[in-house]
């Protein structure tokens, strides 16, 4: 099974591939950074990445895409080019009919490394070793578009849907402590800007 993890940004947008064997096995296939220049016009920034994951899509057939959840964070410019390229990801896979699963990326810290607080050397180092790579992954964006691969791979390695979000299942059912606390973060933000103002 062929796993795409998108480490999703405007600037750079982290795209790493791996194909899942049995048990935990997983095996390097491609990863690469998509960049945008960030004095191109958005709807060009837009377009230069989008054309570029479709590329991937159609070339690699893969039967899965790990996508970074968005989540706030202090840089609302950020967020939003996380938001928008995460959109374009999504609507390209919709269309192609390829499922796509969202983790948080304390999900995919403490899948790679066994702790959802290790910063960005521990991800790319175990990443390194996972997939027997003969040097760490540059930048972060691509090790971390890895990791996220991996992390769905193991997912459905355990017997996990190939797509997490169109189960069917009550929100919160069969989710980890860690989704859990996401979601109830993402409804408490949700219900604080739905508010009244006064």
């Amino acid at each position: 099974m062929r796993i795409i993890g998108i480490d999703p940004g405007l600037t750079r947008c982290g795209i790493g591939i791996v194909t899942a064997g049995a048990g935990r096995r997983v095996d390097f296939q491609h990863v690469e950074v998509l960049t945008s220049p960030a004095t191109a016009p958005l709807p060009a920034r837009l377009h230069q990445l989008g054309s570029s994951i479709q590329r991937l899509l159609d070339g690699e057939r893969p039967d899965g895409i790990a996508l970074e959840r968005v989540f706030a964070q202090d840089n609302l410019a950020s967020v939003m080019g996380v938001a928008q390229i995460s959109g374009v990801v999504m609507y390209l896979a919709e269309e192609r009919g390829i499922p796509v699963a969202l983790y948080t990326p304390n999900e995919v810290k403490s899948q790679v490394t066994g702790y959802g607080s290790a910063d960005k050397a521990q991800v790319t180092t175990m990443v390194t070793r996972l997939l027997k790579l003969a040097a760490p992954p540059k930048p972060a964006d691509a090790a971390d578009a890895l990791a996220l691969a991996i992390t769905h791979a193991w997912h459905l390695g355990r017997g996990g849907a190939l797509d997490r979000q169109r189960a069917g299942a009550a929100p919160g059912a069969g989710e980890t402590p860690a989704q859990r606390a996401w979601r109830e973060a993402e409804a408490k933000v949700g219900r604080r800007r739905s508010g009244p103002r006064g």
